[in-house]
Formats: structure tokens, C-alpha cells, sequence
């Protein structure tokens, strides 16, 4: 649970520091998605890449060098699933964080400065699922950098394929959705005007109508209070 906290949270604060200045993209995956939909440039993605890959190792060795010990940080699967579980696992949660940042972040609405919550919250949400099984690397460069400073093991490969099939699968849900006009499913939910509310409440129209029996007794009651 900690580890999910940490993650979540520190994913939350470095983006809203961010947002204003890169975009606050720190996944080579999300940077693919970025790349397929026309947000970023070949160029401006490669550089992406490179950075997030060197920041990664860097990032590792100053985590080995204040730890008191060989840091346990790499991504491995768990034995209790095979090859293909993992594969799927990463690639499902990446797809989630993806799909995350291109509706909150990407897609721009009245929300959108609040995006780094919802991806953080995101982010806590598949590492807690994703972490007994696989590590939660979620990004290929989490995974790339403890693998250099430390050894690359065999099913290392995983841990490019499956971020990278939920990048592609993120996408391809999110062009779908727009090719389809998702906004005209549920219109206005983004607005704040009282005059996009419903403009009456079935329950109210009952109690304007009231029942005809009781309507009758209270006239009869008018009358006798009438009557000299």
C-alpha cells in the first residue's frame, strides 16, 4: 500500500510542478501515444525517450548510492504467474494510465489544470494491483534504469512489450472514441450554468398535482370554514 502511496503521490506533485513547462511527460510509453495522435514531433519524442531513459539510470544510481544496501528495485514477475500473465498485466495497467492522461490531460475542459490528481490517483490505483505481480513498472523507463546499474533479467523484455501494447491500446481507444464524437453521449458535463441543470424534478410536478380525494376534502373544508 505504501509503496502505491509513494508512487501516486509523487507521480501527483511532480506533474502539477511540471504541467506548465514539459507537460509534465515522464513515461517513454504515454510518449509514444502522445507521438501516434499528433501531440509531439518524432523529434521532440526521441528526445523524450533519451531523456526519460538516462534520467531513470541516474535516478537509480542516486537511490544506490544513499541506500545502506543493494536496493531492491527491479521489475520482475511474481512466480505464482507465467510469461504471458505479466505481459497482459502491464499492459492493461499502462493502458489505464494512458487512457488517463489523454482524457484528463490531453482532451482540455474546465478540469484539465486538475489533471496531475487524476492521473496520480491513477497511477496509485494500478501500482496497487500491478505490484505483487509484476513490480508495477507502468513505464518502461522505471524498469530500464535499475536493470542497468544492476542485471538485465531474462523476462526484462516484458517490461518493453507490455507498456508499449497498453500505449497502443490507450490509443486506439481514444481515437475510436473521438472518430465516434464521445462528448455528444452525455452533453454538457462540463458545464456550469444553472441553465444546463434539468429543468424540473418529476417528484416536484407530483406534489404540485396533488391527489384528486385529498383535493376534494380540503375544498369541502374551505367551504364549512366559509359557511357564517
Amino acid at each position: 500500500m505504501y509503496i502505491s502511496c509513494g508512487f501516486g503521490f509523487a507521480l501527483l506533485v511532480a506533474a502539477w510542478l511540471f504541467f506548465r513547462v514539459t507537460g509534465a511527460l515522464f513515461n517513454p510509453n504515454i510518449a509514444t501515444a502522445l507521438l501516434l495522435i499528433g501531440v509531439i514531433k518524432p523529434l521532440r519524442w526521441l528526445l523524450f525517450v533519451i531523456a526519460h531513459l538516462v534520467g531513470s539510470i541516474c535516478a537509480a544510481a542516486v537511490v544506490q548510492g544513499l541506500m545502506p544496501g543493494p536496493p531492491a528495485v527491479n521489475t520482475v514477475p511474481s512466480p505464482l504467474i507465467n510469461k504471458a500473465q505479466a505481459l497482459f498485466i502491464e499492459m492493461f495497467v499502462t493502458a489505464f494510465l494512458t487512457f488517463a492522461v489523454l482524457m484528463l490531460a490531453v482532451e482540455k475542459h474546465r478540469t484539465t489544470p486538475f489533471a496531475p490528481v487524476g492521473v496520480g490517483i491513477t497511477l496509485f490505483i494500478c501500482e496497487l494491483w500491478s505490484i505483487p505481480l509484476t513490480g508495477g513498472s507502468v513505464n518502461t523507463a522505471r524498469s530500464f534504469g535499475p536493470a542497468v546499474l544492476t542485471n538485465f533479467d531474462k523476462t526484462h523484455w516484458i517490461y518493453w512489450l507490455g507498456p508499449t501494447m497498453g500505449a497502443l491500446l490507450a490509443t486506439a481507444v481514444y481515437v475510436l472514441a473521438k472518430r465516434h464524437e464521445y462528448w455528444t453521449l452525455a452533453p454538457d458535463q462540463d458545464a456550469v450554468d444553472e441553465e444546463k441543470s434539468p429543468a424540473d424534478v418529476p417528484l416536484a410536478r407530483k406534489s404540485e398535482t396533488a391527489d384528486p380525494l385529498s383535493a376534494a376534502e380540503n375544498g369541502r373544508l374551505e367551504n364549512r370554514a366559509t359557511v357564517p
